[in-house]
């Protein structure tokens, strides 16, 4: 199973920027998206970024030239570029990962698996 570790959040004045990392870990698994969520008080969670494993990206219309989502295949790792961030921004951040992993009991391969990590608290002051 693939555990998902976050970093980089934090309190930051608007205008500001932060850059957000998630680390996937695991054995035997593929990652074919990661992306970031988030949520803020009384509302739902929503997506802010994704990226495929071919490097297609797809961004909230929020976050739009203000936000970039890259990743390192080699670390197994996503990133969230923060800029510009204003106060509407503040929000749980959650890295999402869809991968797919071979179960060695089963002898076959699993595809759709999603995994979430814990979140990391952005709050962007006015």
């Amino acid at each position: 199973q693939v555990q998902l570790v976050e970093s980089g959040g934090g309190l930051v004045q608007a205008g500001g920027s932060l850059r957000l990392s998630c680390a996937a870990s695991g054995s035997d698994f593929s990652i074919d998206a990661m992306g970031w969520y988030r949520q803020a008080p009384g509302n739902q969670r929503e997506l802010v970024a994704r990226i495929t494993k071919a490097d297609s990206t797809d961004y909230a219309d929020s976050v739009k030239g203000r936000f970039t989502i890259s990743r390192d295949n080699a670390k197994n790792t996503v990133y969230l570029q923060m800029n510009t961030l204003k106060p509407e921004d503040t929000a749980v951040y959650y890295c999402n990962a869809v991968y797919n992993e071979y179960d060695r009991l089963d002898r076959r391969r699993y595809y759709g698996i999603e995994a979430w990590g814990k979140g990391t608290l952005v709050t962007v002051s006015s």
